[in-house]
């Protein structure tokens, strides 16, 4: 009797694993194309936990003649490539909050906001005071 019972069980978990299940939308880890696809983001645990999104890749063609993804600098004179743009964020019910993200082509820091959505892009919300701009990454399918 007891097999009987566990049969259909083990039938189903065994189903559920070819079907590709929805991110959590805490899960914000991996590595992003940003919205303008100009370059990549990738996202690790920054080892408490929580997201940190370091620049991982620049597009060649995005850049100005005679520059490279490894000479390019922000307006501190840090290299872009692997400079850290998100970090010190906190986890709530269904996202992270009280982050920043840093924008090196403007030199400006933003509170900020993330959420795996359902299709399993990333929506990054950078803010001033009430005033929030919304974008939405897509996974790189390549590396994840």
């Amino acid at each position: 009797m007891i097999k009987l019972v566990l049969t259909p069980f083990f039938l189903g978990l065994a189903l559920m694993s070819h079907f590709p299940v929805a991110a959590s939308s805490l899960d914000v880890f991996g590595i992003y194309w940003v919205e303008d696809r100009g370059s990549k983001v990738k996202i690790v645990d920054c080892g408490d936990g929580s997201p940190c999104g370091r620049v991982y890749w620049i597009d060649p063609a995005s850049l100005k003649p005679g520059e490279t993804p490894e000479s390019v600098k922000a307006k501190t004179g840090e290299s872009v490539l692997g400079l850290r743009i998100l970090y010190g964020f906190e986890q709530k019910k269904q996202d992270w909050r009280g982050g920043k993200i840093y924008s090196p082509a403007v030199d400006k820091t933003y509170s900020s906001r993330l959420k795996r959505l359902k299709d399993g892009t990333l929506q990054v919300k950078g803010c001033i005071a009430f005033l929030c701009q919304t974008q939405i990454w897509t996974t790189d399918k390549e590396t994840d």
